[in-house]
């Protein structure tokens, strides 16, 4: 397999056979500066193309072939090196991986110096292939991609080669991950929510180390609208998935707050959950269990209703039958009772009256009026009610009303409190507020 380098004008053009025919390329390509610059790759996806292409397993020997020669350091090779760094390998096998990578010029034969050297295509091949040979802690595979774009973004700021695709791809993995612990938080489960919080921790670690370079990505994107643009998304993108920790502390509260305890043996319902998970042969479990094997009983589809509806008349409350209405009869003979006001209302009436009706204009104090013509005979709760009907002396709206309540509300007294107290000589009440009541001039 050959590889020579193409022009622009038929670099296009190839391309141009997969676009609509009413379409113009030209047009095309301008409106997408990613699509011309990959277009201007020839040789870097010729030698991709040429690499992966073919079974899996033999993919993965010429990656591996290539990684371990990039990451040797040496300028060259004699071929002799090169057996013994692949000895393991079947000769046949190891000459056809070389021929392929001489084919994508990912290898190089110098004849002169009679050994193998890698060209620059190759490195930049082996820059790409990087997050391959990375080790990977487990199943991190989202703590691995996106330390491996954040290196790439922060690196790439640094040297001041950043470009807003690499801002997306990165703005693109932090929504995915907030996609992710957002349904976790929205499962419910306990082992989700956990799971999901080990890594959430992982990835706000790593955002939390590159937030500096983040933020002065932003600050040097001024002037550029695209990178501009693509940095603003990935600070909120940023800022989202920190905002995430305190949801993750409420789920997990939530949790625990419903985990059940077994008893007074402090084994939780997680405790057995997490160890019915580990159990090796759960089947074990019901040996010795069952008195008799348990048997498959197989119903037709028409048996299964029968039964179904006898149950349903079985139970069916039967249907309440027609009654006449009851012949008429004649409405019994009432009495209309009102409710009687306690006679402390009348006694406080009469008292006024008699106040009222007495020579001059001598001034009553409140303590007089509660009391009564009988102190020793007063309880708390009489004094109480008669002291709640203070207020309706001089009420103009009170004094309308028909019966006991409207006469004590006509009555010529008005009521003058004092901000005192006075004490009284009486078994059931000590002080009480002072207070002198006035009698109204009446005209007339």
């Amino acid at each position: 397999m050959h590889v020579e380098m193409m022009d622009e004008g038929a670099e296009l053009g190839a391309l141009a056979d997969f676009f609509r025919d009413d379409a113009q390329f030209g047009d095309a390509a301008a409106d997408a500066p990613l699509l011309g610059r990959l277009a201007r790759q020839q040789a870097l996806t010729q030698a991709l193309s040429g690499l992966f292409h073919g079974p899996a397993a033999l993919v993965q020997l010429r990656v591996w072939v290539f990684l371990q020669l990039a990451s040797q350091g040496d300028a060259q090779w004699p071929r002799e090196r090169i057996d013994e760094l692949f000895h393991a390998l079947r000769p046949e096998a190891l000459e056809t991986v070389l021929k392929r990578l001489r084919d994508v010029e990912l290898l190089a034969w110098d004849e002169t110096q009679r050994a193998y050297a890698l060209p620059p295509l190759a490195q930049r091949v082996a820059a790409l292939l990087a997050p391959l040979a990375a080790e990977q802690p487990g199943d991190d595979e989202d703590g691995g991609e996106l330390a491996a774009l954040l290196g790439q973004v922060v690196g790439a700021n640094q040297l001041g080669s950043l470009d807003a695709g690499q801002v997306q791809m990165l703005h693109a993995q932090l929504a995915r991950l907030h996609g992710e612990f957002a349904d976790a938080i929205a499962s419910g489960s306990e082992f989700r929510l956990r799971e999901a919080r080990k890594r959430y921790d992982r990835a706000a670690l790593l955002i939390d180390r590159a937030s500096e370079a983040i933020s002065a990505i932003i600050g040097n994107a001024q002037g550029h609208v695209l990178l501009e643009r693509a940095a603003r998304g990935l600070g909120q993108a940023q800022s989202r998935l920190l905002a995430m920790a305190s949801q993750f502390n409420r789920a997990l509260q939530q949790v625990d707050r419903q985990r059940v305890t077994l008893g007074t043996t402090g084994i939780t319902s997680t405790d057995v959950k997490r160890w019915l998970q580990a159990a090796p042969q759960l089947h074990a479990l019901l040996q010795g269990a069952l008195a008799r094997p348990t048997q498959l009983a197989t119903i037709a589809p028409h048996e299964l209703l029968d039964v179904a509806e006898a149950e349903f008349e079985r139970d069916r409350p039967a249907q309440p039958q027609a009654e006449d209405l009851p012949a008429a009869q004649a409405a019994p003979t009432g009495t209309l009772a009102a409710v009687a006001l306690p006679r402390e209302l009348d006694d406080l009436n009469r008292l006024f009256e008699a106040w009222a009706a007495g020579p001059g204009d001598e001034a009553r104090t409140v303590a007089q009026a509660l009391l009564g013509p009988r102190p020793a005979a007063t309880r708390y709760a009489q004094l109480a009610y008669k002291a709640q009907l203070m207020p309706l002396l001089g009420d103009p709206q009170a004094a309308v009303l028909p019966g006991a309540t409207g006469q004590l509300a006509r009555q010529p007294w008005r009521v003058q409190w004092q901000p005192e107290a006075e004490r009284l000589d009486h078994d059931q009440v000590e002080l009480l507020t002072l207070g002198v009541l006035m009698k109204e001039e009446t005209n007339g």
